[in-house]
């Protein structure tokens, strides 16, 4: 499986995430292995200022090649595993990954350092590395989706969410069968 590992330069747990994800035959990419720095085409001013970091950093090749690399093995995977804790960027891969359909697997920190309540739209919240790999393995069922009604459609599609994340799934995606939107 193709996995993409999101998470902050500053969190120590994420390279042992990746070694273990690696370990039991993954395909992981960590964003780490590139080596962008923001200092390879910002000054500390240019950080700051909000248009400075719009006009002339975002737009550095150096900050659109690191962005292409880390969105195209974001577009390429098959389950996004989030270690918190993380920032913002994370967080976007992650929303990124839910709004794809990709299996979404959590591993909380320990204590909890910010509560999430979107985090229930993620297919799985794990509190141990052996969850996640779990997580991760559980086989995923091909459905004879022809002979299904839209209801038994839904229930199956939301069967492998969090509990308390089915029935806003369940709504969500009858609403947008309805509409032919899906």
């Amino acid at each position: 499986m193709r996995i993409y590992v999101a998470s902050s330069w500053r969190n120590v747990l994420q390279p042992t995430v990746v070694a273990a994800l690696r370990g039991a035959g993954h395909i992981v990419y960590d964003f780490r292995d590139h080596g962008f720095d923001w200092k390879q085409c910002a000054t500390a001013e240019q950080l700051f200022d909000p248009r400075r970091f719009r006009d002339e950093v975002l737009s550095h090749p150096l900050a659109r090649a690191g962005f292409a690399k880390d969105m195209d093995a974001l577009k390429n995977a098959d389950a996004t595993v989030l270690v918190l804790p993380c920032g913002r960027s994370a967080h976007l891969e992650l929303g990124y990954a839910v709004g794809a359909g990709q299996r979404t697997v959590v591993l909380l920190d320990d204590p909890i350092s910010e509560p999430e309540l979107m985090h229930l739209m993620c297919t799985k919240l794990c509190t141990s590395m052996d969850e996640v790999l779990d997580a991760v393995q559980e086989p995923i069922v091909a459905l004879p989706v022809a002979t299904l009604t839209y209801g038994q459609l839904v229930d199956a599609l939301v069967e492998e969410h969090e509990p308390l994340a089915k029935a806003a799934l369940r709504y969500e995606l009858l609403r947008r069968l309805e509409r032919g939107a899906l």
